[in-house]
């Protein structure tokens, strides 16, 4: 049976996305205050009530009413009346809330080693040295069947790094100690907007994110980042890309299915694409593509659709375009390349429509059956049948009570990893050292042994290497997987 979720109409005709195509992946786009935010939340409620869990970053605070039914006035009955809605009824939908801070929603958490160095260097903003660098220790702990948890697994990894540089060359390459103290002093920076609390355990299961409710309606997981804006956005660019690397990763094939089985939408898209380095940038392309296979489509959502790199452009199928302003020679050059990309309706001029849309009116663009391009449609969007607007701290503290995954995130775990191997070993040579030095002194005729030369991090790396042959030595060959996008780069 085909299924499609309605956007909108014009009075003639409304415009639907086929749920066959929704993994072909789209795009929201207007200036501040068109109306982005609403069709966002209608194409969620679409997306929920065929059975289609949904993934977004409520950037603004306000799509918590999600979980809320709206209400009727004068305005969204005009609009409905337009439109030519008849079916038309205020309901909530399911809604899971999530926080990486841990206040507003369930924590979401993930490992140092989970996030690979690529993602970890384009967080931390490092130059290529110190990438390298950072390279390293993940390659030192792989190798050392270490795993890295938080971010003093990390930082105790990256000492001992420093301090057996000279040794260690040789097989990890030239280790600078002041590329290690610019990680360092950046993973401060770091711990200071408060990412220590999103790297750590239990961490994310991402089949969390692809449930439904017991009618069967698809369950919104709405994560909570306006406080993330605020401190660090980079982060919040950071764990959507890890998102997509995750799924991308754990998923299996499933070719075109008739419906997805995850929507995504990421918000401020150009937080994703902006420094981000060329090589990061290349596995995001390549995994926006193949992804669909894996039934995930993803919406974009910005203010204007060239925030987006033209190679994942291109990719995008369904396209809602809200107002954009043309004050400026560059605003116009913007709007002339937008309305380039819509195929053409010979009853509209894309590019000056663009500029006269009112808020809620948008030009949509959709897959059809063969795959094409429809033809370009102003419509009214048609208003959703959730709240428009936040719920009460109440509410949402009941939401949350309800929650089936409660209690499943809230206790941290903190198992052995690298920075407790590291410290015991550490304190095990200490305590060698300081007996043989004792024996000595004790042994007649033997004079005053000269004091070991062998420092902290030296001890450590003999008993690492002799510790090849022990339990976690044996562990050798069998990586940690891990990595972003590991499956590509394979």
């Amino acid at each position: 049976m085909k299924q499609e979720i309605l956007i909108g109409g014009n009075g003639r005709q409304q415009v639907s996305l086929s749920a066959a195509t929704a993994n072909r992946h789209g795009m929201i786009a207007g200036a501040t205050g068109t109306g982005k935010t609403v069709t966002l939340q209608v194409l969620a409620e679409g997306f929920s009530r065929i059975g289609v869990p949904v993934f977004m970053a409520d950037v603004k605070g306000d799509l918590s009413g999600l979980a809320s039914a709206g209400g009727m006035n004068e305005r969204i009955q005009q609009r409905l009346d337009r439109i030519g809605i008849a079916d038309y009824r205020n309901q909530p939908s399911p809604v899971l809330f999530w926080d990486l801070f841990r206040r507003l929603g369930h924590p979401v958490r993930t490992t140092i080693s989970d996030m690979g160095p690529l993602l970890l260097s384009s967080l931390l903003e490092l130059n290529d040295t110190q990438t390298g660098v950072l390279y390293s220790a993940f390659a030192l702990a792989d190798d050392h069947g270490m795993l890295l948890l938080d971010l003093k697994d990390l930082r105790s990894m990256l000492n001992w790094l420093s301090e057996n540089a000279r040794s260690l060359s040789s097989q990890y390459g030239n280790i600078s100690r002041a590329s290690v103290g610019a990680i360092q002093r950046r993973l401060l920076v770091l711990e200071e907007q408060g990412a220590e609390q999103f790297f750590g355990e239990p961490a994310l299961n991402i089949n969390d994110l692809m449930i439904t409710d017991f009618s069967g309606r698809g369950v919104i997981s709405v994560l909570d980042v306006t406080d993330l804006m605020n401190k660090s956005p980079r982060l919040y660019a950071t764990y959507l890309l890890w998102l997509l690397s995750e799924l991308f990763e754990t998923l299996p094939e499933v070719g075109d299915p008739d419906k997805p089985r995850l929507v995504l939408f990421f918000d401020e898209a150009h937080l994703l694409f902006d420094r981000a380095p060329r090589a990061l940038l290349d596995k995001v392309e390549q995994a926006v593509r193949l992804i669909r296979s894996k039934g995930v489509g993803i919406f974009f959502i910005s203010q204007s659709p060239l925030d987006v790199p033209a190679d994942i452009l291109g990719q995008l199928g369904a396209r809602v375009q809200h107002a954009l302003r043309a004050f400026t020679p560059r605003d116009r050059k913007a709007v002339r390349s937008v309305a380039e990309t819509f195929r053409p309706n010979p009853e509209l001029d894309s590019e000056q429509v663009i500029t006269e849309l009112a808020t809620g009116e948008a030009l949509v663009s959709v897959l059809d059956e063969q795959g094409a391009p429809s033809q370009v449609q102003r419509i009214l969007v048609r208003p959703p049948e959730s709240r428009i607007g936040p719920l009460t701290p109440a509410e949402r503290a009941q939401t949350l009570e309800r929650s089936p995954l409660k209690g499943r995130y809230d206790q941290d775990i903190d198992r052995e990893s690298a920075h407790e191997i590291l410290m015991q070993r550490a304190e095990h040579e200490a305590q060698a050292a300081a007996q043989r030095d004792a024996q000595s002194a004790a042994e007649p005729g033997q004079g005053r042994r000269a004091p070991s030369r062998q420092g902290f991090g030296e001890a450590i790396g003999k008993s690492l290497v002799r510790s090849l042959s022990s339990s976690i030595g044996r562990q050798i060959g069998n990586k940690i997987v891990r990595g972003i996008l590991g499956s590509i780069l394979r």
